[in-house]
């Protein structure tokens, strides 16, 4: 038998009643027992559109021996009792029910994705889980539940948007900072230091103890707006448009494999004394998007904005565009690698990672404010 939550939300008609019939209808669902529902909170609509009256919402603990998409069937078929309409996204419902966590079971299709991708920001999901059920592990978090909404209460919380070149992190940072009237704090990083993992000319042998130390100089100008004993103790929030961590990806992908693992010890050193952040928003990118963006930025004569500026000393320092492409979608991977990485690290991994779809810069944006405000 699995143990499975499930969070529960309603902001049209007589939400408490459909709240209490989802629930009842849970309750008879056959292979289902509930083993624990928490006290309704009324919270504020995050993102969709505008106008939305206040959800109710809770979260229930059950057992079952119902496979994963058979459960999530009988979610749907539960909405549909109590006509669940699906228009806008993030939009007013009468109920939804959505499957946060099932064992440890880690599932990403067309269908599923578990745990919910979007739990480990989100307030109005984590505190009725909480209640029922604290000590539960996020499998990807590495931690429980308790300690992901102690996560995202921290009193200054810091918040790093993180991608390759071209994904748009600069861009979205921005975005957020000004919504959010946050602290930025830009990457401290040459963009010619990018540029050497990219180029066609490199000799990696002949130029890894250069390339290895302006790398680990790069890094350590990045640390230093992160030091943990100056860090601001307001309720206001910091973001960054890089993830320390993810540095030595970016900065060191073409040097040869004992050089990049001397780096990436040295960098663990100096981000020990540094704040991890709190959440990253990973911008990930296919190579449709990242291949337009290549073709915007190499242009002639060049565009006149800064939009996407990060690519242009890449783009100077391969000429193959489907090679630069298939390059930045490799380190994009490691960067992930690395992210959902919970053992054999040395470094501070963040506890709530959300990925974002890059493709649509305005509506990345919207999604990263959406993050952040579920926090509150």
């Amino acid at each position: 038998m699995a143990r499975c939550l499930i969070g529960c939300g309603s902001n049209q008609g007589n939400r408490r009643e459909h709240l209490d019939r989802s629930l009842e209808l849970l309750r008879f669902m056959p292979g289902l027992k509930l083993l624990a529902t928490s006290v309704p909170r009324e919270t504020t609509p995050i993102g969709g559109p505008i106008g939305q009256s206040p959800f109710l919402n809770a979260a229930c603990l059950v057992e079952t021996d119902v496979e994963p998409h058979d459960l999530l069937g009988m979610l749907a078929a539960i909405e549909n009792t109590l006509h669940r309409e699906r228009g806008d996204r993030w939009g007013p419902r009468t109920i939804d029910l959505d499957l946060l966590l099932y064992d440890d079971l880690v599932i990403e299709d067309d269908l599923l994705t578990l745990p919910h991708p979007r739990m480990t920001t989100r307030r109005f999901v984590l505190e009725p889980c909480v209640e029922v059920a604290g000590d539960a592990m996020h499998p990807l978090a590495g931690c429980s539940l308790r300690s992901l909404l102690e996560n995202i209460s921290h009193p200054h919380p810091y918040v790093a948007v993180v991608g390759v070149p071209g994904a748009g992190a600069s861009e979205v940072a921005e975005a957020l900072a000004d919504a959010m009237l946050a602290r930025l704090i830009h990457a401290r990083i040459p963009p010619s230091l990018f540029a050497q993992a990219f180029s066609d000319a490199n000799d990696p042998e002949a130029d890894a103890d250069r390339q290895s130390t302006a790398c680990l100089d790069a890094i350590t100008g990045a640390a230093l707006p992160l030091n943990r004993q100056e860090w601001p103790r307001d309720t206001h929030r910091t973001v960054t448009d890089y993830w320390l961590g993810a540095l030595p990806l970016l900065a060191g992908g073409s040097l040869p494999k004992a050089a990049r693992e001397r780096l990436e010890e040295a960098s663990v050193r100096i981000a020990a004394g540094t704040v991890t952040p709190n959440v990253v928003l990973m911008l990930v990118a296919d190579s449709k998007t990242i291949e337009e963006r290549i073709a915007f930025r190499s242009r002639s004569p060049a565009p006149q904005t800064d939009i996407f500026s990060d690519l242009g000393p890449v783009i100077g320092s391969c000429a193959d565009s489907g090679l630069l492409t298939r390059r930045l979608l490799d380190m994009q991977d490691r960067i992930l690698c690395q992210l959902r990485q919970r053992k054999g690290s040395g470094a501070a991994l963040p506890k709530a990672v959300v990925l974002i779809d890059a493709a649509d810069l305005g509506e990345a944006a919207n999604e990263a404010v959406a993050a952040v405000e579920a926090m509150s």
